[in-house]
């Protein structure tokens, strides 16, 4: 449609030339396909702009749910094929630590690609929109497993060595139940919310192109 629409343009831009020749207005007669074309250049770059904003905010929040809904499925395979749970332990905390790194980036990308978006579309960046406030807490959320429950049972794991081996009433082992058991709770919190910024942002868009 718009690379019809601009060889029209050019079309009509030569043909007034032509015309504008004959009759001796040609200044006037050029002037407005010039500013038509004009205008089409900017719509095409404006619309170009959106599309990949709308892209860099569904690409980071599609990285960020798609690495917490595979995180379950790798901890269980490495805990189902390797010869230890500690070895497991090991390779599960290298993942979600890497992909905690992912969530940062992608947040980050969702919320500046969005920020830019609303100012584009709006005039307004809406820095308190809800879908910001919820990816807020969803970093926040990573930063606290990140860096406080993980070097926490990094501590206790050094410590006593192998956390399997300790009875299921010892003080650190029930101390480690406990930090894991939040780390999952807190996944599982981020995803949810995820999946309702990811629903959000598909409603904004959709109805923003309608």
């Amino acid at each position: 449609m718009l690379s019809f629409r601009t060889a029209l343009a050019v079309r009509n831009l030569l043909f007034a030339g032509l015309t504008g020749a004959a009759g001796g207005k040609r200044g006037c007669s050029v002037a407005e396909p010039l500013l038509e074309l004009s205008s089409l250049t900017r719509a095409l770059i404006y619309y170009s702009r959106m599309n990949f904003l709308r892209f860099l905010m569904l690409l980071a929040l599609s990285v960020w749910l798609g690495g917490l809904v595979f995180f379950p499925i790798l901890a269980q395979t490495a805990f189902s094929a390797l010869p230890s749970t500690h070895l497991a332990g090991l390779v599960v905390r290298s993942s979600l630590l890497k992909l905690h790194w992912m969530a940062f980036v992608s947040g980050v990308v969702f919320l500046t690609s969005s920020l830019i978006y609303n100012r584009t579309m709006h005039g307004s960046s809406r820095a308190f929109q809800i879908t910001h406030l919820l990816v807020l807490t969803m970093l926040a959320l990573t930063a606290i497993s990140q860096f406080k429950i993980i070097p926490r049972m990094d501590t206790l794991r050094a410590s006593a060595g192998e956390i399997a081996s300790l009875s299921t009433d010892s003080p650190i082992r029930l101390q480690f139940d406990s930090l894991h058991a939040w780390s999952t709770r807190i996944e599982q919190t981020v995803l949810v919310l995820g999946l309702i910024v990811l629903y959000s942002t598909s409603r904004r868009i959709g109805s923003s192109q309608g």
